[in-house]
């Protein structure tokens, strides 16, 4: 595949700094046919994260948890969404940030990351990646409360499910975050149809 890279960017505008950058870009690139395009975009600078799923082997399960979301809510939405533990790298080495999450949000302490994907979720406007990871544990492996980190104003519950039903739960609506969704596929049909 050949990579197109006759962009130029003529004016950047800051528009918001509070939480992430939201930045209003003008640029110029070159379409297919050689002409040249001006556009604006508005573009959201966000961190890259980590996104891991813990699943026990054993008892084919899987750690989720269910936390607020703004977004969700403004939708009409559940705010409480069912996901996969996740964070962003806050200067952390990738896996280091994965294990971290895990044991700050569930409470346990997972075996090996086996690495599932790397994904721009939104590429259209957010410059955030996503690097998904699955890795395993067991009912040993509980090292803490969980419930994620009250001053990062995470208030998390977990809960343990069968991977079958985790996987029904993406259809009936219950699980619709997209980054879980590309883990609990990841898992049924790269892990546990392994085994």
């Amino acid at each position: 595949m050949t990579k197109r890279q006759n962009i130029r960017i003529t004016a950047t505008d800051p528009l918001s700094h509070d939480y992430r950058l939201l930045e209003k870009i003008d640029f110029d690139y070159e379409r297919r046919d050689g002409a040249t395009q001006s556009l604006t975009r508005e573009i959201y600078h966000v961190d890259d994260g980590v996104s891991v799923l813990p699943y026990d082997p054993q008892r084919r399960t899987v750690l989720l948890v269910r936390q607020f979301r703004l977004p969700a809510h403004l939708r009409g939405e559940d705010a409480f969404m069912l996901e996969a533990p996740a964070g962003f790298l806050e200067g952390d080495e990738i896996e280091a940030c994965a294990r971290r999450e895990v044991e700050e949000e569930t409470g346990y302490r997972i075996g090996p990351l086996e690495k599932a994907f790397e994904a721009m979720m939104v590429p259209g406007c957010i410059t955030h990646v996503v690097h998904g990871f699955v890795g395993p544990y067991s009912p040993s492996d509980r090292v803490g409360p969980g419930g994620g980190l009250a001053h990062e104003g995470e208030d998390i519950d977990v809960l343990e499910l069968p991977i079958d039903s985790a996987i029904a739960m993406m259809a009936t609506g219950e699980i619709v975050d997209g980054k879980t969704i590309m883990l609990l596929q990841y898992l049924a049909w790269r892990v546990f149809s392994r085994r």
